[in-house]
Formats: C-alpha cells, sequence, structure tokens
C-alpha cells in the first residue's frame, strides 16, 4: 500500500476515535447525574446505554472515510494543492506529470499531518461530562431529590387488609392483624386465563370468574363474616386460616368483619369489584355494497369478505342466506345456512374469511331476491354472545313485465299499473340531497331528473282519476284540416306523383260510395259497459271536496317535478310533503267505518224521554293520592344531616347510622357499573358508620362525593325566583312603554 495512502487512513481512523470519544464522554455525564439523582446503579447505567445510542445514531462517528478524509486535508493544507485525491486512484491509471504530483503531496502529508487535528469537541464534552457529575453529586449531598430515590428503590409494599375495631376505645395493641392474605381469580375456561394469585384486595376480573379469598390472622378470631353487597357470608376455617369463594357476576363491593374471643367486632374498609364484560365479536365486511343488482346474463356471483375478532375465542360463524321467490300472497321464502370458504378453528380471536356465493347454486331465477349476514358465536359460558352483521341484499332484474291482453271474450282491464308511491319519492329524494357531497355531478342530475320522471307518473297516474288526459296518449291517426281556410289542393289538374306506384283501391268505386254524414260518429262497443272517468263532469270516484283537494296535490307535485328537473331537490321536499299530506287526508276521507259489533244499548224509557230530568244523574269523581316515588332519598337525607353537623348544629345519633347505612346501599346501587369512582366515598361512608373516623374532614369528604353521585334532577316548567335589582326592572319598564 503506497505511503501516502497509509497516511489518509491514519488520519481517518483519528477522526472517528475523536468522535466516538466525544459521545461516550456525553453519555457518562448523564449517566452519572442519573446515578447521584437516583442512587441506583442499575438506572445510572440504563440511562448511559440510552444516550450513548441515542446520541451514536446523531453524530455516526463511523461516516467519516477517505474521501472526506481527503476533502478536509485539501481545505486546510496548502501544500497538498488539492491534490489528495491522487493517493486514491492507482498508480497506473495516472499520468507521468500526475505520478510526480502524487510523490510530492505524500512527501508533504508525512511532515503536516502529525501537527493537524480531526475536527471535534472532546473538550466541550468534557465540560459537559464535570459539570453534571459536580451537579448530581451537589444535590446528592444537599438531599434535595432524596424522595425520587425512595420512589425508584421503593420495593412493592404487600397491602393486607386492615380492620379497625368498631368500639373506638379499644387499644389498637389488642387489635387482631392478618399474616396471610391470599386472593386467587379463577378465570373461565374458554378465557385460556388460567388462575391467578394477587394481594390486591380491589379486583378486576372476567364476568363468571371465580375469586377466592384466604386470610390468617396472628391471634384467634371467631365469627368471619364476608360482607357483599347487602349479604353476609360466613367464611370456613381450613388449616389456621378462613377461606371463602364466590362468582363474579356482576361489580360491586365488599369487606370482611369478624369478632374476636372477647366478643368485639371489627370490621375492614369496603373494597371493589368489577367484572368485566365479555364483548360480543366484531364483524367487518370489507368492499361489498348493501345493494347488489345483476341482469339475467351476467356472472351471478359475490365476492365475500370479512374480518372477525373477539376478546376471548370465537365459537362459530357462518352465513345466513334467505332467498325469495314470487310476489304478493305467493311470495315464498327459503333459508340456507352457507359455511365459509376457511375452516373455523374454535378459540381464534381474530379470523379473515372470504365466500363465493353463487346465485345460480342457490336456484335462484330472474326477479328473486337474497337476503344474507353473518353471524358469529364466541364462547362465553354458560350462554354465548352472538354478534350479526348488517343485511345485504342480491337481486336479479326480472326485464320481462307481464302485459294484460283482451282475448276474444275476456273482460277488460281497467286497473291501473303500479306506480310509485309519494312517500317513497321522498325518501330517495332526501336520500339523493344526503349522498350529494360524495357522488359526481353527472349522477346527481341523472338520480334528480329520474325523481322528477317517476313525479310524473305518479301525477298523471293520479291525474287519471280526475279525468285529465294523459300525456303518453297516443298521436291521433288524421289530421283535421280548415276547409275555410286556404286551399290546399293543388287543382284537380295537378297529378297525383304517387299514382304510379301506388294501388288506389278506394278510388275505382268511388261513384258507388254512399256519402257519411258529418254528425254520425262511430260508437265504441265498450261505451255502455264502462265508466267514462275522462270527462270530469261524470266521474263519480269522489265527491266535490275531495275533487279539490286532489286537484290541489295535482298543482303540487307540478312544482316538485319542476325543481327535480331543475336539480333542485332541497326546494322540492317541501312540495312532496305537502302533495303526501293532500293524498292521505283525501285517504282517510274516503274510509268507511263500521259500528262495533257486540254493543246494545239499554233501552229508553218513554215517559222519561225528552223531559230534560237529571235528578237520578250523578257526577263521577275518582280521587286517588299518588307517593312521589324518591329514589335516592336517604342520600339526600344524609346530605342535610352532614351539613347540620358540619356547622356543628347538631350532632352525630345513633340513629343516623341507619340513615347512613340506606345511603350506602343506594351509593353501592348507583355505582355497579363504576365501581372505583365511588370507592372512597363508600369507605367514608362506612367509616361514620362504624365510629371509626367522625371527623369533619371526613364529613365534608362524603357530602361532597354524595352531592356529585347524586343525578341531577329534571327542569320543572314554571315561574322562577329571579333576582333583579331597581336599575334593571326601570330599564324593563323603559322598553315596555316601546312595545
Amino acid at each position: 500500500m503506497e505511503l501516502g495512502k497509509q497516511h489518509l487512513m491514519k488520519f481517518n481512523q483519528r477522526w472517528q476515535l475523536l468522535g466516538y470519544l466525544e459521545v461516550f464522554l456525553y453519555a457518562l455525564g448523564f449517566g452519572v447525574f442519573t446515578y447521584f439523582l437516583a442512587s441506583n446503579i442499575l438506572i445510572g447505567l440504563a440511562v448511559f446505554i440510552l444516550v450513548l445510542i441515542l446520541l451514536l445514531l446523531i453524530k455516526h462517528p463511523w461516516s467519516h472515510n477517505l474521501n472526506t478524509t481527503s476533502t478536509y486535508i485539501d481545505a486546510h493544507v496548502v501544500e497538498a494543492s488539492f491534490s489528495t485525491g491522487l493517493l486514491l486512484q492507482p498508480e497506473e491509471s495516472l499520468s507521468n506529470l500526475a505520478r510526480l504530483q502524487r510523490y510530492k503531496v505524500s512527501l508533504e502529508l508525512k511532515t503536516r499531518l502529525g501537527a493537524i487535528t480531526p475536527p471535534n469537541r472532546v473538550k466541550q464534552a468534557s465540560v459537559v461530562l464535570f459539570s453534571l457529575v459536580f451537579v448530581g453529586f451537589l444535590l446528592s449531598k444537599l438531599g434535595i431529590y432524596s424522595g425520587v430515590g425512595d420512589v425508584l428503590n421503593s420495593k412493592p409494599i404487600q397491602e393486607h387488609i386492615q380492620f379497625v375495631a368498631t368500639d373506638t376505645l379499644l387499644k389498637e395493641s389488642v387489635l387482631p392483624k392478618i399474616t396471610n392474605q391470599v386472593i386467587t381469580v379463577y378465570y373461565p375456561t374458554y378465557t385460556r386465563l388460567g388462575n391467578k394469585t394477587i394481594t390486591e384486595p380491589n379486583i378486576k376480573a372476567v364476568v363468571n370468574s371465580s375469586i377466592g379469598w384466604r386470610l390468617q390472622f396472628d391471634n384467634s378470631v371467631t365469627s368471619v363474616f364476608m360482607e357483599r353487597m347487602g349479604e353476609s357470608s360466613p367464611m370456613q376455617q381450613v388449616d389456621g386460616g378462613y377461606t371463602i369463594q364466590q362468582s363474579l357476576i356482576e361489580s360491586g363491593f365488599y369487606s370482611f368483619k369478624f369478632k374476636n374471643e372477647d366478643g368485639v367486632e371489627f370490621t375492614s374498609d369496603l373494597f371493589s369489584l368489577e367484572a368485566i364484560p365479555d364483548n360480543p365479536p366484531e364483524i367487518e365486511v370489507l368492499g361489498l355494497e348493501q345493494y347488489t343488482h345483476f341482469d339475467f346474463s351476467d356472472t351471478k356471483k359475490i365476492q365475500l369478505q370479512s374480518n372477525i375478532s373477539d376478546d376471548y375465542g370465537i365459537d362459530d360463524v357462518y352465513i345466513v342466506a334467505t332467498v325469495s321467490k314470487g310476489s304478493g300472497e305467493s311470495v315464498k321464502f327459503r333459508e340456507e345456512k352457507l359455511n365459509f370458504n376457511q375452516t373455523i378453528l374454535k378459540g381464534q380471536t381474530n379470523l379473515s374469511l372470504t365466500k363465493n356465493i353463487d346465485l345460480d347454486a342457490l336456484k335462484m331465477e330472474v326477479g328473486d331476491e337474497l337476503y344474507f349476514y353473518i353471524e358469529a358465536f364466541d364462547e362465553k359460558e354458560p350462554k354465548r354472545n352472538v354478534a350479526r352483521s348488517e343485511t345485504y341484499f342480491a337481486v336479479i332484474k326480472d326485464t320481462v313485465s307481464d302485459q294484460f291482453g283482451v282475448e276474444g271474450t275476456l273482460g277488460v282491464d281497467q286497473m291501473p299499473d303500479y306506480f310509485r308511491s309519494q312517500r317513497q319519492l321522498i325518501i330517495d329524494t332526501e336520500k339523493l340531497i344526503k349522498d350529494k357531497p360524495s357522488i359526481t355531478v353527472k349522477e346527481f342530475k341523472f338520480r334528480s331528473n329520474e325523481l322528477g320522471f317517476d313525479q310524473k307518473a305518479l301525477r298523471l297516474k293520479y291525474g287519471q282519476f280526475m279525468g285529465d288526459e294523459s300525456e303518453m296518449a297516443e298521436v291521433p291517426t288524421e289530421i283535421e284540416t280548415d276547409k275555410t281556410g286556404e286551399d290546399h289542393n293543388h287543382g284537380e289538374d295537378q297529378e297525383n306523383i304517387l299514382k304510379e306506384y301506388s294501388h288506389d283501391h278506394d278510388g275505382e268505386n268511388e261513384h258507388n260510395i254512399v256519402a257519411v254524414q258529418e254528425s254520425e260518429v262511430v260508437e265504441d262497443p265498450l261505451h255502455e259497459y264502462l265508466h267514462n272517468h275522462d270527462d270530469p263532469e261524470e266521474s263519480t270516484l269522489f265527491e266535490e271536496s275531495l275533487k279539490t283537494k286532489l286537484r290541489k296535490a295535482l298543482s303540487i307535485m307540478w312544482d316538485a317535478e319542476l325543481y327535480l328537473r331543475l336539480y333542485e331537490p332541497e326546494k322540492s321536499l317541501p312540495f312532496q310533503y305537502g302533495a303526501l299530506k293532500l293524498i292521505q287526508e283525501i285517504k282517510n276521507s274516503a274510509r268507511i267505518y263500521v259500528h262495533r259489533i257486540g254493543f246494545d244499548p239499554p233501552p229508553i224509557k218513554e215517559e222519561s224521554r225528552l223531559t230534560g230530568s237529571i235528578k237520578d244523574i250523578d257526577n263521577y269523581r275518582k280521587t286517588e293520592s299518588l307517593e312521589l316515588e324518591q329514589p335516592f332519598k336517604s342520600m339526600k337525607e344524609a346530605v342535610m344531616r352532614l351539613e347540620k353537623i358540619i356547622q356543628q348544629q347538631d350532632v352525630f345519633l345513633e340513629v343516623d347510622k341507619e340513615v347512613f347505612l340506606e345511603a350506602g346501599n343506594e351509593l353501592a346501587r348507583l355505582a355497579i357499573e363504576n365501581p372505583g369512582k365511588y370507592l372512597n366515598v363508600l369507605q367514608g361512608i362506612k367509616q361514620i358508620e362504624n365510629n371509626t373516623a367522625r371527623t369533619i374532614g371526613n364529613f365534608k369528604s362524603v357530602q361532597k362525593g354524595l352531592l356529585s353521585a347524586l343525578p341531577q334532577p329534571k327542569q320543572i316548567p314554571g315561574a322562577r325566583n329571579v333576582y333583579t335589582d331597581e336599575i334593571n326592572s326601570l330599564y324593563l319598564k323603559q322598553l315596555e312603554t316601546y312595545d
């Protein structure tokens, strides 16, 4: 290797080492500072490693290479003449002049590089190191942050259940204490969580878990009970300890109570039991529209993709599909359960499932409809949770419509065709307004125009009842001409240009045709058998008032159609609602009310009829007193009693124990959903009840907690007493003079 290149490599290595040293000094300073602050060498070492890695990622001293070294030397060594790059190139590829320059630079670097120091901040890092060490040592000696070390070095203290005597005169030295406390949570089998031993008396577990308590005392005790939501259960003595096991069905509170050999009663604080519910599975259907339409020639298949998740495990998943055939009274339904393409493994918490639903395989025909949804079950015991997705629809369009045909001896069908109702038009218009921001302008105008056409069809159908002529009537086959007008005949002598190309069957026998009188009209063979509703004067469907309403409804439908055609469905909606209201009034007025069967009125005495005597008639009066239900009566009474005691207007009486006992029960029922929220308040109530903390501070804390737990009363309309001063009264009177 060439001598000049070796000098560059040594300079580059020195540059990298100084970079690593700088990072090390910074990290060491922070590590030592943390050690003095926390008095824990492990925490200090962790901070040192963390800062070291962080600064290495920021500084990245390994990035210095020969190219950067050559550039730095060219910029700081004048004798190099910006030619150190020649040392990095193969000698064979250089010219004679370049080789001479390379040799010269190599000699210069041999004498100059020893005096050049690579760029670094080692001095600054050393100052930071000594500063942090000094400050940390000073803080450690002064003990300013000694609490930080106590918190970081403190070992978790095992929380034993503490008992206090209901008799406050008893000395603390004779109080029995717990020497061993074990709480075991037996989770349901399907959760696969097994058993868990804890010491924290405030318990959170899955619903239907079984919880066991085992308590051992330093002195002999008797009659150990567990009180849970007002129910007292005795604990069994087993192997020198007292045990009990209960199921966790719902959230609540519990405490322990026992007596010693002298008959003195002791009680513990309240602790919370929070039942974590097992939520039903969550179903997510991916990329499938709720309504799918197929033509007869399409490939009638639906690609269904779904993600299903559960807390502890999925038991079963399938698709419930219902096929609808026919219409009206002849409709038939067939329900099937479809399995997904993948095999369902019980116990999995997340599943990604797919299914290809073939409508032909379900034997669906033209006009049939398919309704399907996903149903998932979890493994909850004893009753599984079930979840259902939204219902999705698939329809095979029926492109063939039945037309009524008339045979020689069949009657004529005069019933109008099916048409969309006004209520359905309103629903579709509101949906169009809602979808307007998410669809294109072209689609919006197309749908609005389609709704306008449906509104027109509805108006025409209702117009048939009024005898209006349909706008879709056939064009007359003959056009009448004005004989008194201009002469449109081109003269008898004018040659008919179509004469050579047509067969004139009528002209050959013109001299034998009898002239038909203008007053003679062809008789309609169905005229005697039909009601002519085309003539408004002869229409017998509605009376005059109903005709007026229907005419008004038709006029409103014109305006509704107008704004739909103008692509302004918002302005069309009020007219549609007005038309719907009139149509409903017409329907209600046309109803026939039948007298109720089974009522036999009493006979009327002829001698008292039309006399106006009310001698034997009495007014009916019913008097009933209703008691206002107060669900939190005891809590309100406890708040009032506490206010008097705090203000020293009264003292705590023995009869108040019952009030606070009922208040605690009401608050416990209110706190079932969130036991931890009111745990401190319930503990304070129990301490007041047991005479273990009847202090002003506890009274205020309990009163505040009860007031926050009470629900807000419903606002009752009525006059209120509002403070008004003289200036406001004068201002209001001045305003009244200008009303």
